[in-house]
């Protein structure tokens, strides 16, 4: 690998460095990258070569150690097998340890891998760690790291500095852990009001969604990917928001991808922001193109897309990387996971392969097929030579990463890193800026927010010791000057473990919770925060409200802040929110802000 370590009793330290303590710089030992990258590569079996084109999950334990058992309804596959036995060498982190115990564990990782024939280091990734949502398929709770809102809150805020500020906090307390691919960020654009995966975007404005895009990427890579970077796997290309029906493709029921507006090239224009930026990676979506001059497979499988869009109109050489599960079929828990093959249903193993390699895609995601790959070389229905072309550019990455020359991570420095003071007031600053006042007076015009003094208070949905900084927190509806409610948008419940994760299908309120709550409206005047991680239809309770907000991921105080004018609100809605479910049956998936008379428009926001 380069530089060498001595293991002590608390982890690794680094042993060859200058006499400034620093690594000597890449350029001043190391021959030129490409040459690098030709040199490994020829000393590379097919084996090896085939292991660096799967980047599947793996596991590890809370104390830190590698896991080589676990039993259990979600068991991962022994570390020392993937590593040694399929040469595998890139992988996706979900549950993680303690930033500190994380730490060790990828020293120890990186140990393992220094092992092997070649050395070559290990690159972990993750799906987003900094917000409030907790979906395992898509993005998790930030845990020790700072909080920040969602993607779609820092849309609302409107504030590329800020983006970019978060990006550069992030890529330091995952570069504290050793992440090195950030599984993100979303170009996708939110058109579809129903798609269950809009917190994870920027909004449905192109022309927003490509502002924060480009200071996303800054803020993760800096100017040019380096040793300080995370790589940045821009997805879905070429965008993943015009679901049929709002269905997501994680499912046979929302395989379809449409355009009825015939606005294709406008879910193009983040992502050409992105190139712009120089995002490293490009991860296309599961859904297949209805209605396009495409071929009508899944984009994983989709030559006209991967070749001709990507690789050849946009000129796009980086990584591009399948979205998970596009092969194998798993049962996890009793549920069967059914592999996003959409449109090749029909194919075999071995064929998909070959069919996402003849796209132009470099890498599987989530999962650990490389029998496959050296099967289908060796019987000649796939050469080493286009092999090699991927292989090149997965190794470039990790070489301009700087894994080769410095894989560890400094133990000692973790504690200061993640989720610093300094990190999380950032967060906590950036959750007030993105919450969206909608309405501020009663309907007789009186003016109500913000409150004043210590009122009485009836919540609901929020923390009693936090509100009581505020006011006095009652029991009761009948004893309160005021209620304030804090209400999640609204969703459908469905069947397995994974659907269930997907907040989707109707956005209106059940008639029974919306009596409850217009109900408690009709005794005391009521504030109500409505978390948003899609739009929602709430005309009736918008109508009673004395006091309206919409937040993208905020905790209590974030929210109380901004009810009480500790804090102004800026915000702006990232889309538009719909007045009734007819209006939102009667929009084109693909087209921006276009439902009948919507309840609030898209851009709109109060402040004090």
């Amino acid at each position: 690998m380069g530089i060498k370590t001595q293991q002590t009793a608390d982890g690794f330290v680094f042993r060859d460095l200058n006499k400034n303590g620093r690594l000597d710089p890449y350029e001043d030992t190391r021959l030129p990258l490409e040459e690098r990258v030709e040199d490994l590569l020829s000393q590379m079996t097919l084996e090896e070569k085939a292991g660096l084109l799967f980047h599947t999950m793996i596991g590890m334990n809370a104390d830190g150690s590698l896991q080589e058992d676990q039993p259990g309804p979600f068991p991962m596959t022994p570390t020392s097998e993937l590593v040694f036995k399929q040469h595998l060498n890139h992988f996706n982190v979900f549950a993680i340890a303690p930033a500190k115990q994380m730490a060790s564990w990828y020293n120890r990782l990186q140990s393992l891998a220094e092992d092997t024939r070649l050395g070559i280091p290990i690159t972990i990734s993750s799906d987003p760690r900094h917000a409030f949502s907790n979906n395992p398929a898509t993005n998790l709770f930030a845990g020790e790291f700072s909080q920040w809102p969602e993607p779609i809150g820092l849309a609302a805020a409107n504030d590329p500095e800020l983006v970019e500020q978060f990006g550069d906090i992030a890529r330091q307390e995952y570069l504290a852990v050793g992440i090195r691919v950030a599984l993100h960020p979303m170009a996708d654009l939110a058109t579809e009001p129903r798609w269950a995966r809009i917190g994870g975007t920027f909004g449905e404005d192109a022309k927003l969604a490509s502002r924060m895009i480009a200071a996303y990427i800054r803020g993760f890579q800096g100017k040019q990917l380096g040793p300080q970077s995370v790589a940045c796997m821009t997805k879905h290309f070429p965008g993943g928001g015009p679901q049929k029906d709002g269905e997501d493709p994680h499912f046979p029921y929302g395989k379809e991808q449409v355009y009825p507006g015939d606005n294709f090239n406008y879910h193009l224009l983040p992502f050409e922001a992105a190139f712009a930026a120089g995002t490293a990676q490009i991860m296309p979506y599961y859904g297949m193109p209805i209605g396009l001059p495409f071929e009508e497979v899944g984009f994983g499988f989709n030559k006209d897309v991967i070749t001709g869009l990507l690789r050849e109109r946009y000129g796009f050489d980086g990584v591009v990387c399948t979205d998970w599960g596009l092969l194998t079929t798993l049962e996890l828990a009793g549920t069967v996971f059914e592999a996003r093959s959409w449109g090749v249903e029909h194919l075999s193993v071995a064929e998909r392969v070959k069919k996402v390699l003849d796209a132009g895609v470099d890498q599987f995601g989530g999962e650990a097929r490389p029998e496959v790959i050296i099967e289908l070389v060796r019987s000649g229905a796939i050469s080493e030579d286009r092999i090699d072309i991927s292989v090149r550019r997965l190794l470039r990455e990790k070489f301009r990463l700087g894994l080769f020359d410095q894989p560890y991570v400094d133990l000692e420095a973790v504690s200061a890193i993640v989720g610093n003071e300094a990190f999380r007031a950032a967060g906590e600053i950036a959750q007030r800026k993105a919450i969206v006042l909608l309405k501020h007076s009663d309907n007789a015009g009186k003016r109500v927010l913000p409150l004043q003094d210590r009122p009485k208070l009836y919540i609901e949905n929020m923390a009693a010791d936090v509100a009581g900084a505020y006011g006095q927190v009652v029991e009761t509806v009948q004893e309160a000057d005021m209620a304030i409610l804090r209400l999640n948008a609204p969703f459908e419940k469905r069947g397995n473990f994974l659907e269930s994760l997907f907040h989707a299908g109707d956005l209106s309120f059940p008639a029974d919770e919306r009596e409850r709550i217009l109900a408690i409206m009709r005794q005391v005047p009521t504030i109500v925060d409505m978390y948003l991680d899609r739009p929602a239809v709430f005309p009736e309770i918008a109508e009673a409200s004395s006091g309206l907000l919409a937040d993208f991921g905020a905790n209590d105080a974030a929210v109380l802040d901004v009810i009480f004018g500790r804090y102004t609100p800026s915000g702006k809605l990232p889309f538009e929110i719909p007045s009734s479910m007819d209006a939102v049956r009667k929009q084109k998936s693909d087209v921006p802000y276009d439902s009948e008379n919507p309840l609030f428009p898209f851009g709109y926001g109060l402040t004090y």
